[in-house]
């Protein structure tokens, strides 16, 4: 199969011609790491094999998009082709531009041992090991499965780092340079300060937002940085194959039911998980806020929903002011238009760009002028 074209078409599309990571994105082949994919659409999700149209497959493996390889608890290279499952995405090989911008966030050197957190498909473990030399990369996931197939896969092309299955929330294997994770956390572990080497750099995400954080651990323990002017979104950790359904049922209550409170709202009807950072804002006043949205002949509805049974509803035609329907102790909807009021009064939002201080117990500290946020 003839892959090197389309690789050395992917590495000019997310790099340039100077940089570090041209070489890898171009001699990894991706497709290997991504035999079958899950594919949303009106219907639900649905697998391809690229076994069956390998044209396809080699088209879809080197875009510049994630490619979602876990649906719940269920891998696509163990799905049958009338398998529809339902749920979360559970993991995914994520496109190849964010993961070299995560790893040229971590500001990697040549002799950096690194920690990749979310083995996943195994191929940004790949680009690292071909950035690095496999040595020193190790690799964290905390399927076994995806930990197993990953390293056969990496072996195929003699890529021998180091692989372990592990929850990341947990305690660290070893010691490291550099931690960039792929996957969302809230708060930052204990385990990750703990295993990062003084003047070491972390790159993660907050869970349940857009918001990468760079930072450096300092002599104290602390790691002191950013949140950079730069956006990615990943699946948060989980514990198990498949994450708790919690305040999903609760979203799903919100969209028949009459609100205790009904009101005409300001602002028109959004897309609240495509605004992201108004998301971003919203996940960091109300933690664990999950979002749904439709749109059905100019009927616009959005829905916000949250694990102590709060909800809101807000449906409008076109940008009318919507109808809100508000149940539970939080008015879920005033305070994400009293977000977007902020933002439209000063003309962005507080939480980009932000100082950040971890400290050694995992806390996170948010600050940008008067503004404080603690995770």
């Amino acid at each position: 199969m003839n892959w090197t074209a389309h690789a050395a078409h992917l590495a000019d599309t997310v790099t340039h011609s100077g940089s570090s990571w041209a070489d890898p994105v171009a001699s990894i082949p991706r497709h290997e790491f991504v035999p079958r994919w899950w594919h949303r659409g009106t219907a639900g999700w649905s697998i391809n094999a690229g076994e069956d149209d390998h044209h396809r497959w080699l088209d879809t493996a080197y875009s510049d998009r994630s490619l979602i390889t876990s649906v719940g608890p269920l891998h696509a290279d163990h799905a049958a082709q009338n398998d529809h499952p339902v749920g979360l995405p559970t993991s995914s090989s994520t496109l190849p531009s964010l993961l070299v911008r995560m790893f040229q966030h971590a500001r990697l050197g040549a002799l950096d041992e690194l920690l990749d957190v979310g083995t996943g498909s195994g191929y940004g473990t790949a680009l690292a090991c071909r950035r690095l030399g496999d040595r020193q990369v190790t690799s964290i996931d905390v399927d076994p499965y995806l930990v197993d197939v990953a390293r056969e896969r990496l072996e195929h092309i003699k890529l021998r780092p180091n692989l372990v299955t592990r929850d990341a929330t947990g305690e660290l294997p070893g010691a490291y340079d550099r931690i960039v994770a792929t996957v969302g956390v809230r708060p930052v572990p204990v385990g990750w300060l703990a295993a990062l080497r003084p003047g070491g750099r972390l790159v993660t995400t907050i869970g349940g937002t857009s918001l990468i954080v760079t930072a450096e651990k300092q002599e104290d323990g602390s790691a002191v940085g950013r949140v950079e002017w730069d956006r990615a979104g990943f699946m948060r950790t989980r514990h198990g194959a498949d994450y708790p359904s919690g305040p999903r049922e609760i979203l799903a209550a919100a969209h028949e039911q009459d609100g205790e409170d009904v009101s005409t709202g300001p602002y028109p009807v959004v897309d609240v998980e495509q605004a992201w950072d108004l998301a971003s804002m919203l996940d960091i006043t109300v933690p664990g806020v999950l979002y749904g949205y439709a749109e059905d002949d100019g009927l616009r509805t959005a829905w916000l929903a949250h694990p102590d049974g709060s909800w809101a509803r807000a449906t409008a035609v076109g940008t009318n002011p919507p109808t809100v329907h508000q149940s539970g102790s939080r008015r879920l909807w005033d305070t994400f238009d009293e977000i977007r009021a902020y933002w439209l009064q000063h003309g962005e939002l507080p939480v980009r760009g932000a100082h950040v201080l971890i400290t050694p117990d995992g806390r996170t500290r948010l600050a940008r002028g008067a503004w404080r946020a603690e995770l």
